[in-house]
C-alpha cells in the first residue's frame, strides 16, 4: 500500500515545530483520559498518529510502556528529541516507529490501541479505514481495547459555504526564540457525497526583526457520523462498549455537536 501522509504534516517541517505551542492544542483535556485509560489496560499501548508526543510521553511518564505510530517523519523527530529531554526510566517506556496506519506489522501484540485527536479521519475511504482498523485488530491481544476519537460532525458547520473565508482567529502565541504566531483557518471545498472537507490552516508569523511570514497546512479530512462508525468496528471484528461525548465519559448526545469517542474490544 503506498505510503502517502494526507495529514499535510510532512509538506513543511516547521509545522512540526509549531505544534506544541496551538493554543488548542496547547490546552485540549484529552491527556488525563488517555492515562487513565492506559492505566487500567496495563500496557504495552499502541498510539496511532502519536506526533510530537502530546499523549505518548505523558503516558511513558506514567511509567506504561507505549509505541507510538505516525507517517510524519518531521513530527516523529519532534517527539523524539522532547523524548529525549526525559529521565532515562521514561525514554525506556516509549519507543517510536515510522509506519502507516493502513499497513503496518511491529511484530508484537498491546492490550490497547488508540487515536487521539482525529488522526483516523485522514483516512479518506472506506478501505482505508477497514484496512487500519484491521491492523489494529492483529495488534490487538484477544479482548485488547479500541478508542477511536473523531469528531461528532456538526450539521449546521456542514451546511455553510463559506468557502475560501478565513475565520475563527486563535489567541496569539509565542515560539521559544521569541517569534509571535496567530493561526486561522479556511474551508476550501466540502464534498458532501463522499464526506471530505478540504482545510487550510494559516500560520500568520511575525519574527523578532518584524519580518512576517505565512505558513500553510492544507489537508483533506473524512468525517464520519455516529453509526456509520460503529458499523465500521462491528464490520473489522470489534465489539462496541461505549460511546462517550467528551473526555469525562459524559454519554453521546450530552453536548452539540461535542465529540465523538468509541471504545471497543477485539472480539
Amino acid at each position: 500500500m503506498q505510503s502517502e501522509n494526507k495529514s499535510g504534516y510532512s509538506s513543511d517541517a516547521r509545522l512540526a515545530e509549531l505544534y506544541d505551542y496551538v493554543v488548542p492544542y496547547r490546552e485540549r483535556d484529552d491527556i488525563a483520559f488517555y492515562i487513565e485509560a492506559a492505566r487500567s489496560s496495563g500496557g504495552p499501548v499502541l498510539e496511532a498518529g502519536c506526533g510530537t508526543g502530546r499523549i505518548l510521553i505523558p503516558i511513558a511518564q506514567a511509567g506504561i510502556e507505549i509505541t507510538g505510530i505516525d507517517l510524519s517523519e518531521p513530527m516523529l523527530a519532534a517527539c523524539q528529541r522532547k523524548l529525549q529531554a526525559e529521565a532515562e526510566q521514561v525514554q525506556a517506556k516509549a519507543r517510536l516507529e515510522l509506519a502507516d496506519m493502513r499497513d503496518f506489522d511491529l511484530g508484537r501484540k498491546f492490550t490497547l490501541v488508540t487515536t487521539p485527536f482525529r488522526s483516523f479521519q485522514h483516512l479518506l475511504t472506506v478501505s482505508d479505514q477497514l484496512a487500519c482498523l484491521d491492523c489494529f485488530r492483529q495488534h490487538l491481544e484477544p479482548g485488547g481495547q479500541l478508542i477511536l476519537d473523531v469528531f461528532n460532525p456538526s450539521i449546521r458547520a456542514l451546511s455553510r459555504e463559506d468557502y475560501g473565508e478565513i475565520v475563527a482567529e486563535e489567541p496569539e502565541f509565542s515560539l521559544p526564540d521569541g517569534t509571535r504566531c496567530v493561526r486561522r483557518h479556511r474551508i476550501l471545498h466540502r464534498d458532501h457525497f463522499q464526506q471530505l472537507t478540504q482545510v487550510e490552516l494559516l500560520y500568520d508569523l511575525t519574527y523578532t526583526d518584524g519580518t512576517e511570514e505565512r505558513l500553510i497546512h492544507a489537508f483533506e479530512m473524512r468525517h464520519l457520523f455516529r453509526y456509520e462508525a460503529e458499523h465500521l468496528l462491528a464490520r473489522a471484528g470489534f465489539e462496541l462498549e461505549a460511546v462517550f461525548a467528551d473526555y469525562h465519559k459524559n454519554p453521546f448526545g450530552t453536548h452539540d455537536p461535542g465529540e465523538l469517542i468509541l471504545m471497543a474490544v477485539r472480539r
